[in-house]
């Protein structure tokens, strides 16, 4: 608790002073971040630091497995979350972002009991459909660490259509003011990857950069 005391100390006394005008900015503005960016509880992720944005940038929405209840499921913070980001900050993207040795899905993988984690036991039931993928589809693979893996990079896909479930979302898809991302960030590496339909694998962001701004300008040169 000492560093964490120290720290709002050093903030206040160096931090803020030498930026006083971009908080007052903040403070006066209303806000209008670029994106939701919803990922894990872990607290190993640190979705400025990875992204480089400064406050203000990012809407974040934390949760145990990046697990997105479907709408209706559970109304609870999640789905307000969601709705007031959608329909009233207006994001153009949402990114759900999952990470190498989750926690949750470890325990999703494994069958771990969680008697004792009552809470935790009934929110993974939200993520039922990746446990279904990894059991039916993946049986061949006995490596932990590989499914472990492929359940995380599972996950992110199945959390984004329960995503597409929420009515604000919906909505805003079919006027096309809004684009779905699936990251992958490994601790590891601090390498970050991304769900590309087109492939149907993740590939590294700045690869699938690349191929976004190639489609786009194939699609300037056939309207030309």
């Amino acid at each position: 608790m000492q560093q964490l005391v120290s720290g709002i100390h050093k903030f206040q006394e160096h931090v803020f002073p030498s930026q006083q005008k971009f908080f007052e900015r903040l403070a006066d503005d209303v806000q209008a971040p670029l994106a939701l960016f919803i990922t894990c509880s872990d607290s190993r992720i640190s979705p400025n630091l990875m992204t480089q944005t400064k406050p203000g940038e990012l809407f974040i929405l934390r949760v145990a497995g990046n697990i997105v209840p479907p709408y209706g499921a559970v109304q609870g913070g999640e789905a307000a979350t969601i709705e007031y980001a959608v329909a009233v900050l207006k994001v153009k993207d949402i990114i759900i972002c999952g990470h190498t040795q989750c926690g949750a899905m470890s325990a999703l993988v494994d069958r771990a009991s969680l008697d004792d984690l009552p809470a935790v036991k009934t929110y993974l039931q939200h993520a039922e459909s990746t446990r279904r993928i990894m059991s039916e589809n993946y049986r061949h693979i006995q490596d932990r660490g590989a499914r472990l893996s492929l359940a995380v990079e599972e996950n992110v896909l199945v959390q984004l259509e329960n995503l597409r479930t929420h009515p604000a979302v919906a909505a805003a898809i079919a006027r096309r003011e809004l684009r779905l991302h699936g990251w992958v960030y490994q601790l590891h590496s601090g390498k970050v990857f991304t769900y590309s339909p087109q492939t149907e694998q993740y590939v590294p962001l700045e690869t699938r950069q690349i191929l976004v701004d190639h489609d786009a300008q194939a699609r300037e040169l056939l309207a030309i």
